[in-house]
């Protein structure tokens, strides 16, 4: 009696066995689909390499004025003294025109004596050079303050410079620019080979850094090293001229560069 359930179990059983094995696909490994070449893969056998670069040309609206006192006295206490006070006066009358104190700073300031001769060690005095640094948010003061501050005892002034508080914004562009560049050169060349640019394999940036101004260096320094550069040509747009004022503000040309590598199809 107990020999006919068993039988019927087995045959159960080997019935669920065919259904399981009709119904199972097996599985390619993993290693095995990682190898497996891909319809979008790029193809890094042959490639063309190409550079694109481009300027983006915009107004400034900031300056960076340097100017500063120097003074001559027979002791250091005497010309510090001296200093001290016709800076000050420089920077009030700054300060008077709508110049924030957050926007003048001391950029150089050095002490020395000031010998006989050339080739003398005996001292006749000594010499302060004090140089700040004018940062304007509204670039129609310039003139202003540079013919303010001489008035009020500047006797040097280092340099100008105009530039843009957007200089990320306009330097994307000019990435985008650049890129768009490359991939089109990238293409002709291509075509002129009898073959068709495909993925992008690398991308670089090439940089560089424009100075121009004083040794002294400083902030203005930095600002070259944003790669804006001074370009005052009316061939490349409508310059600023501000009203009553012998300041043209011109176009300061924000570049991008870059270097990029294209898979041959």
């Amino acid at each position: 009696m107990k020999t006919k359930p068993n039988l019927f179990n087995l045959v159960c059983i080997g019935i669920l066995v065919i259904i399981a094995m009709k119904t199972w696909t097996p599985q390619a490994p993993a290693t095995a689909l990682a190898m497996a070449p891909s319809s979008n893969s790029c193809e890094t056998g042959r490639s063309v390499q190409v550079s694109g670069a481009a300027v983006v040309y915009v107004t400034p609206d900031r300056a960076l004025i340097q100017l500063g006192v120097q003074s001559n006295g027979t002791t250091p206490d005497s010309v510090r003294s001296a200093n001290a006070h016709e800076i000050q006066q420089v920077i009030d009358v700054v300060r008077r025109l709508g110049v924030e104190t957050k926007d003048i700073a001391t950029d150089y300031y050095i002490v020395y004596p000031v010998y006989e001769d050339y080739d003398s060690l005996v001292i006749k005095g000594y010499r302060i050079d004090n140089t700040i640094s004018i940062t304007l948010r509204d670039v129609s003061l310039a003139d202003d303050v540079i013919i303010a501050a001489l008035k009020a005892g500047a006797n040097e002034i280092q340099d100008i410079q105009f530039y843009t508080s957007e200089l990320r914004k306009y330097r994307d562009q000019a990435r985008e620019l650049a890129m768009k560049a490359a991939g089109e050169k990238a293409g002709a060349l291509a075509s002129a080979a009898g073959a068709q640019a495909g993925c992008v394999l690398s991308i670089s940036e090439n940089t560089w850094t424009h100075y121009y101004g004083s040794w002294r260096g400083g902030r203005e320094a930095a600002l070259w090293a944003q790669n804006a550069i001074q370009n005052a040509g009316a061939s490349q747009g409508e310059a600023a001229q501000m009203e009553e004022s012998p300041v043209s503000l011109g176009q300061i040309a924000i570049r991008a560069e870059v270097s990029a590598s294209y898979s041959l199809q």
